[in-house]
């Protein structure tokens, strides 16, 4: 192309020259040439100074590889040199010797302590009344019971002196609520609050049970739904026991109701006690994972053992494990054989999160941020409260309505 245009120039410059300088034909072709070749020997003096100027900065590249290989050869050396310096026969000779005198002593007291076993054994032989103490069970510990009776807790669930209250789940340290706790509440006729612990049936009254917990996840629907619409999703803990998973109508209402409010259904999440999460029997385990499977989740309350198959346990839901914090920071030894701020860290592997509850000072606090325990609840964060005027159900005799209509 460049070629064409110097010979076009050429030719242009011929043409003026013969037709306006009135240069003879002669004259005019040998301007023409001399023109093109000009312009010839400076074209061709550009490509190669460019050339040049590639070749070298190529010979640059190559020279700085060449070092750096070079450079690399050397400390390769140095390291094979090193090696070949090692003498392994001598090293390893020398650690089998301390590996077998090292399970030489392992065997003397291993022996050592089973003698002490057995002379302390013989020192100690039980007389016939310590044989009978021995043999005795140990005293069965019962939980409280009630101190409301069963036939009240009918008559308040139905004059509608059941509520549930809030009570927050903070992450530390900026003490952020995470979700809330729903926590059942009765009306006393003097005006006064009966807290869960004191009506709530421990044998017996699955009746009620399920309606107080079917009662909570009307609150726990009607509460997400307009805090969504609010534009400001929270999280809930629902209580949930095998009373409402062991009854077919209950559990496939659950699950139906779950069906239908799927936008919501991640925001849910059902606190069930280690006993009934431990318990649950293979139907019930199948309406957990449906549960599961519509965007609900678990968390496990009451956890008095972390040895547990964590695997095992967030691929059935389990988001959070919670335990006592008074109890946790006395014996961690108690909950697991990890140092104690390492089973947080190992437990978040899972996705599983770790909620220390029953907060009472702010001593507690420093010590399970200490353990990397973020997830808190308790009185010293917050006490139950109620709800806002605007995300709870508008009068409770209506709950009867929307239970039909959303649950």
């Amino acid at each position: 192309m460049v070629y064409t245009f110097i010979a076009l120039a050429a030719t242009a410059l011929g043409a003026v020259a013969y037709f306006g300088l009135t240069f003879t034909p002669a004259e005019a072709i040998l301007a023409a040439v001399v023109f093109g070749c000009v312009c010839v020997v400076l074209l061709e003096r550009s490509l190669r100074q460019r050339a040049e100027s590639r070749l070298e900065k190529a010979i640059e590249d190559l020279s700085r590889l060449l070092a750096t290989d070079a450079q690399a050869g050397a400390v390769l050396g140095q390291r094979i040199n090193a090696i070949a310096d090692i003498n392994a026969e001598v090293r390893i000779d020398s650690v089998e010797a301390d590996i077998s005198v090292l399970g030489t002593v392992i065997r003397q007291v291993a022996e050592a302590v089973a003698d002490i076993e057995d002379r302390a054994k013989a020192q100690a032989q039980p007389s016939g009344r310590d044989r009978m103490i021995a043999a005795a069970p140990p005293p069965v510990m019962r939980e409280p019971e009630p101190t409301i009776p069963l036939e009240l807790l009918r008559q308040g669930i139905e004059e509608n002196r059941l509520i549930y209250h809030i009570q927050p789940v903070v992450t530390l340290p900026q003490r952020r609520p995470q979700g809330y706790d729903l926590v059942p509440r009765l009306r006393m006729q003097d005006g006064d609050l009966a807290d869960r612990v004191d009506f709530m049936p421990r044998r017996g009254g699955e009746d009620v049970l399920r309606h107080i917990e079917g009662i909570g996840m009307v609150e726990a629907i009607t509460i997400s739904r307009r805090a969504r619409t609010g534009g400001q999703p929270i999280t809930l803990y629902v209580p949930l026991s095998r009373a409402t998973l062991g009854d077919s109508s209950a559990s496939e209402q659950m699950i139906v109701t779950l069906e239908a409010n799927r936008a919501i259904a991640a925001g849910l999440i059902f606190a069930i006690s280690e006993n009934d999460w431990q318990g649950l029997t293979t139907g019930e385990r199948a309406i957990a994972d449906a549960m599961v499977k519509k965007g609900a989740g678990f968390s496990v309350t009451n956890v008095r053992s972390l040895r547990i198959d964590v695997a095992e346990m967030a691929a059935q839901g389990v988001r959070s494990l919670r335990i006592d914090a008074g109890h946790f920071i006395a014996e961690p030894q108690a909950f697991t054989d990890f140092h104690a701020s390492d089973i947080a860290n190992y437990i978040a592997r899972f996705d599983i999160k770790l909620l220390a509850t029953g907060i009472t000072n702010e001593r507690q606090i420093v010590e399970l941020l200490e353990d990397g325990i973020v997830l808190v609840q308790g009185p010293h964060i917050a006490a139950p409260g109620p709800v806002r005027a605007d995300l709870v159900v508008e009068s409770s005799r209506q709950i009867p309505q929307l239970r039909r209509a959303e649950y």
